[in-house]
């Protein structure tokens, strides 16, 4: 009976996890993916997140994914639409985390929700700003809408992989944030050189 516990609370740590770092590529796809899941009867989720698990939120977690894409899909806009979306991205990430995570005292719960819910969220979000800003820089803004359409795959791809495969999901999640970080110092590093010379 340990053994299954301690499995099911693995599962559940990287199910949270998961679906933290897709709210940071699009904050309402892995809320509207939690959604669906629940109301289908996929996920159960605990009584204080009822809230998740109806209709009626799935029909309004639908509707912003949707004004969401819109926003994200005008050049410059979705520049300015990430100032407000990185701060939405770590709460979702920390209620995302807090709703899938195991049951124990509200104040661990919530503690670890944030830090690797929240954290993670931030963490994604925070990669992504940096590559779309270099893209804006680089290319005026016209690859953005490029840009957005691989960000919503990836959120729709890491939240239904958090949802049918969890072991699946953070392996990607971890290879792609290891990924990110690598390239992103790498492009530092040659920033910097170039510098005296410039």
């Amino acid at each position: 009976m340990p053994q299954a516990l301690n499995f099911d609370t693995l599962i559940e740590l990287m199910l949270a996890i998961s679906l933290s770092a897709a709210a940071g590529f699009r904050v309402f796809v892995p809320l509207l993916a939690l959604s669906a899941a629940s109301v289908l009867g996929h996920i159960d989720l605990p009584a204080n997140f009822d809230w998740i698990e109806n209709p009626q939120a799935l029909g309004l977690f639908a509707i912003a994914c949707v004004l969401e894409i819109i926003a994200y899909s005008i050049p410059w806009m979705d520049h300015l639409f990430d100032i407000l979306a990185t701060p939405a991205a770590i709460i979702t990430g920390t209620i995302l985390a807090a709703s899938v995570a195991p049951e124990m005292d509200p104040l661990v719960k919530w503690t670890l929700a944030l830090a690797a819910g929240g954290g993670t969220a931030g963490l994604t979000k925070g990669i992504m700003n940096v590559f779309r800003g270099t893209s804006t820089i680089f290319s005026g803004g016209l690859t953005n809408p490029l840009f957005s359409a691989l960000e919503l795959a990836a959120a729709v791809l890491l939240s239904v992989l958090a949802i049918t495969v969890p072991a699946i999901a953070i392996t990607v999640v971890i290879g792609a944030i290891g990924f990110a970080v690598y390239r992103i110092r790498a492009f530092f590093v040659r920033f910097q050189k170039r510098q005296p010379n410039a």
